[in-house]
C-alpha cells in the first residue's frame, strides 16, 4: 500500500508504519577494513604526517575549493585543524588508509547523525591527489556505506555538496546515491554564496548498490594495469 493510499481516522493520507524501529547505535570509534582501504578513525599521531605530506602533492590547493576550510599555510595550522576534527563525535572524522602502503591519504566523515530517525551524512570528504580516482577511494565510501546500512541499521544516508562541484555530482550518482534537489542560498563560505544539492540513498535501495560496488571491487574486475574493465554505474 502506498503512502497515498494509507488514511487515518480523520481521513487524512498518512505515511506507512515504520514496524518495529528502535533507536539506531552512534557509529563506533572502531576502524574498518576492506580488501584495498582501512577506514580508521582519525589520529593525528598517526595519521598526521601522511596526511599533511598527501595533501601538500596538492600544489595549486584545488582540491580545498569547495570546502569551508584549507588550503593551509603551514603545518602548525593544519595540525591545529586535524586536532579540532578528531575532537568530536559528529562530524566523526576518519582517515582513508591505502591497505598495500599503509599511507593515510585522505579524509571522511559521518555528519549530523540521528540515530532516532535513522539518518546520516557522509562530508568532510578531502581526497588527496593520490587517492582521487582509485579503487581505494571507491572502496573507502562502500565500506562506510556498509557500515551504516549493515551493522548500524540506518534508513537513509545523505551526501551534500555545493552545487558547483561537478566532480562531486558525479561521485554521488556513480556510487549510487539520488538527486533530491538545491537549497538555494543555503550558506555562505570563504565571502561566497553556496547552494547546496542535496542526494540520498536508502535502505530499500542499499542491497542493489551493495551488490554493485562488490561486484566492482572484486580483483577479478581489474586487468593486469589495475585498470578497471568496466565502469561503476546503476
Amino acid at each position: 500500500m502506498s503512502d497515498e493510499d494509507r488514511i487515518n481516522e480523520l481521513g487524512q493520507a498518512i505515511g506507512r508504519e515504520v514496524a518495529g524501529w528502535t533507536r539506531r547505535q552512534m557509529p563506533p570509534r572502531r576502524p574498518i577494513v576492506g580488501r584495498y582501504t582501512l577506514v580508521d578513525p582519525l589520529d593525528p599521531s598517526r595519521h598526521g604526517d601522511d596526511l599533511f605530506a598527501a595533501y601538500s602533492e596538492d600544489a595549486t590547493g584545488a582540491m580545498w575549493t569547495y570546502m569551508a576550510y584549507g588550503p593551509f599555510e603551514d603545518r602548525e595550522q593544519f595540525d591545529e585543524w586535524l586536532r579540532l576534527c578528531a575532537a568530536g563525535d559528529d562530524p566523526l572524522f576518519h582517515s582513508i588508509v591505502d591497505a598495500a602502503t599503509g599511507r593515510a591519504l585522505g579524509l571522511a566523515s559521518y555528519l549530523r547523525i540521528d540515530p532516532g530517525g535513522g539518518v546520516i551524512e557522509v562530508g568532510h570528504i578531502s581526497y588527496s591527489p593520490a587517492l582521487q580516482r582509485t579503487r581505494t577511494a571507491t572502496e573507502a565510501m562502500y565500506l562506510m556505506m556498509r557500515r551504516v546500512f549493515d551493522e548500524l541499521g540506518y534508513r537513509r544516508y545523505e551526501w551534500k555538496a555545493d552545487a558547483l562541484n561537478r566532480a562531486s555530482a558525479s561521485a554521488a550518482a556513480r556510487l549510487g546515491f539520488t538527486y533530491e534537489g538545491t537549497f538555494r542560498q543555503a550558506t555562505m563560505y570563504k565571502g561566497r554564496n553556496r547552494d547546496t544539492a542535496w542526494y540520498s540513498m536508502i535502505d530499500s535501495e542499499w542491497p542493489a548498490r551493495r551488490q554493485a560496488l562488490e561486484a566492482w571491487l572484486d580483483p577479478g574486475s581489474f586487468d593486469e594495469d589495475g585498470r578497471q574493465r568496466s565502469p561503476l554505474g546503476r
